[in-house]
């Protein structure tokens, strides 16, 4: 959410803003809210001078009435009424006004960083680098679901009969995989500093509504029925809501926590749910990395977040690229975003299995986290991407380390969570 004196002082900036996300219907919005933010400017003036009026007639009565003066100090009286009720017009019209605006706001979407390639959508996202050489073996790749079907390793069928598309059953060495490179990115991302976290998978609204868009809100959170209750798409949303109107001493930045959730998605839109894979599903498990910082270093922690990614999938052998998002493919309350991309010898191409993000001051606005500077307090700029996601990543592990034969190979930094095992063995 922008600052309304920056768009009261910038209202081409934020409509110029508004037109490289392709969101044109917005632009008569900062034009309301300036109307709106005039009128509540007005209201506030107006308030504080029949205030300081009140006060000083209010006095007059006490000496008119002293002085004998009934007559006079009735018609006083009838006056400091008259003013009361303005002001209690005017008050109630302030907080009319004041929601108005909070509400158009929380639309009007982040000013992009200057270096965002402009685009309509994800086909206009644009390479930035490879790392590892991909490679497309000399023999047929199943499909990911038929790979693990060799291992006896997943059940789709008992899951759509249990919970519907978009659900499934883990077993044995796929279930243990699953939860060794789970193990494995915990571990990497301690091992570089981070504070491991396993934080609530429940959040109010009010925390959803500081840290994601409406519109990304309604494709994706499920609500518990009759509480204030939502289950998170990402443990980002409970990480960065950990913070909520904090005020956090400057010494203590940078806060950096990596935290496992289960997320929960909808998945409602253009994509849909597979019924045969499980590349978009509405359940999956997440090893997250969330950055809280002083607004100088963000872009810097920007860049070190998703070298994370890159390393880890490397420390696997597993090629990946990166892939800078368009200012169309940007939701609203980002500045900047980046893709992390992995090979599919399957597919020959690349799939998504990361997001590393920069929010500015966007959800700590929302969320009132601020700094305890030494020139006082600020907004705290915040940051998230992913480590590593099963299932997804299972796929992009298993197509990349399959031999002709069918077994997998485990390579050696899970061997430790994987029972010293060096290769899966299929059982079909």
């Amino acid at each position: 959410m922008l600052d309304i004196k920056f768009l009261r002082e910038n209202p081409e900036v934020v409509k110029q803003n508004i037109r490289n996300k392709f969101q044109d219907q917005k632009l008569e919005l900062v034009d309301k809210v300036i109307a709106l933010d005039r009128e509540n400017r007005d209201i506030k003036q107006e308030v504080e001078s029949l205030r300081a009026k009140k006060n000083k007639i209010s006095k007059q009565i006490g000496a008119l009435m002293g002085q004998g003066k009934r007559a006079e100090a009735e018609e006083v009286k009838k006056q400091v009424a008259a003013d009361g009720e303005r002001i209690s017009e005017l008050s109630a019209r302030e907080k009319e006004v004041e929601e108005e605006i909070q509400k158009i706001m929380m639309i009007i979407p982040n000013i992009i960083d200057p270096s965002v390639p402009i685009g309509k959508d994800d086909s206009e996202n644009v390479e930035l680098e490879r790392f590892g050489d991909p490679v497309v073996p000399d023999f047929e790749i199943p499909y990911h679901t038929d790979i693990m079907e060799s291992f006896d390793g997943i059940d789709l069928d008992s899951a759509r009969e249990v919970a519907g598309n978009g659900f499934y059953y883990l077993m044995g060495d796929v279930a243990r995989l699953h939860s060794a490179i789970l193990s494995y990115a915990r571990d990497f991302m301690i091992d570089r500093g981070f504070t491991y976290c396993v934080p609530p998978f429940m959040i109010h609204g009010n925390v959803v509504n500081g840290v994601m868009s409406f519109a990304e809100m309604e494709s994706m959170m499920y609500k518990i029925e009759g509480e204030d209750l939502y289950l998170i798409g990402t443990s980002e949303h409970s990480m960065i809501g950990k913070f909520i109107d904090k005020i956090i001493p400057e010494e203590k930045l940078p806060l950096t926590l990596t935290s496992y959730s289960p997320c929960f998605r909808k998945e409602k839109g253009a994509h849909g749910i597979e019924e045969r894979g499980v590349y978009r599903i509405h359940q999956f498990e997440k090893q997250e990395m969330v950055v809280v910082c002083k607004p100088e270093d963000s872009m810097m922690w920007y860049e070190k977040l998703w070298k994370n990614t890159v390393d880890l999938f490397r420390s696997l052998d597993i090629p990946v690229r990166t892939l800078e998002c368009c200012s169309g493919d940007l939701a609203d309350l980002k500045v900047k975003s980046v893709d992390v991309e992995a090979w599919s010898p399957r597919q020959k191409k690349y799939f998504e299995v990361g997001s590393c993000s920069n929010l500015g001051d966007a959800q700590a606005r929302r969320l009132k986290i601020r700094v305890n500077g030494e020139n006082g307090k600020y907004l705290a700029h915040t940051l998230n991407n992913t480590v590593v996601a099963p299932p997804r990543m299972l796929i992009a592990f298993l197509e990349n380390n399959l031999n002709a034969d069918g077994t997998v190979n485990i390579p050696e930094p899970l061997r430790m969570y994987m029972g010293g095992k060096e290769k899966l063995i299929p059982k079909k």
